[in-house]
């Protein structure tokens, strides 16, 4: 389908992070739980991990709107940032990854344990599997709380093509919606894929979208 091949990906929609929007299922509900646990946890350093666009965000968001504290890119931890942190007794670093200065995250680790503070790391992988240079980061590493946000099931992905489109105001039956969930990737990338592809396709031809649209979005 050439229409298809035509879209430009809108991926600037606005996104609910707010409790409500949240669906709990077998997939994220460890981290979940942990985030309502605070401050009760065994350890001060939680690394929620799963792949991109699967909720850690979302769940640190929820996390900050009951406790107060801040959230930083990892793109945006350098010396200066400590100033700032002093203040706040939690500290989500969002977009962890390995290109960060390892004396950054070591004087993170090292900041939150001495001052008794909480640490959240968002991260595609466990960080305990990353390969770092310095080894007192690697026994720092291994020495947090991990939670795992799985692969969707498929309650979850039955709800979160149902949440998005309803924000999107996408007119979709439900009985579509349960072939998509029973056919699609599961994979929280392809899903949101999917979506986008599904909100052009909607405003392009401003009408419902019906199972012949999906089923060539699907084989895409």
């Amino acid at each position: 389908m050439s229409e298809l091949n035509q879209l430009l990906l809108n991926l600037n929609h606005k996104q609910n992070f707010n409790e409500q929007d949240f669906y709990i299922s077998k997939s994220n509900f460890y981290a979940y739980q942990l985030i309502q646990n605070w401050p009760k946890w065994e350890k001060n350093v939680l690394n929620i991990f799963g792949e991109k666009s699967s909720g850690k965000t979302h769940l640190t968001d929820i996390f900050l709107s009951k406790n107060k504290g801040i959230k930083i890119d990892s793109k945006k931890l350098n010396d200066e940032i400590f100033k700032e942190l002093k203040i706040h007794e939690n500290i989500v670093l969002d977009n962890f990854n390995n290109n960060i200065e390892e004396r950054l995250i070591y004087a993170l680790l090292n900041f939150v344990d001495h001052d008794n503070k909480f640490l959240i790391i968002n991260s595609l992988i466990p960080i305990n599997e990353i390969d770092f240079d310095l080894k007192d980061i690697k026994s720092r590493a291994k020495n947090c709380i991990f939670a795992k946000i799985d692969s969707p099931d498929d309650d979850l992905i039955f709800a979160l093509l149902l949440k998005s489109f309803s924000d999107r105001q996408i007119e979709i039956d439900k009985k579509l919606i349960d072939f998509i969930t029973k056919r699609i990737d599961r994979s929280y990338s392809k899903i949101s894929e999917f979506i986008y592809k599904v909100d052009e396709l909607s405003l392009k031809k401003k009408k419902p979208i019906n199972i012949k649209t999906v089923k060539e979005i699907l084989k895409e």
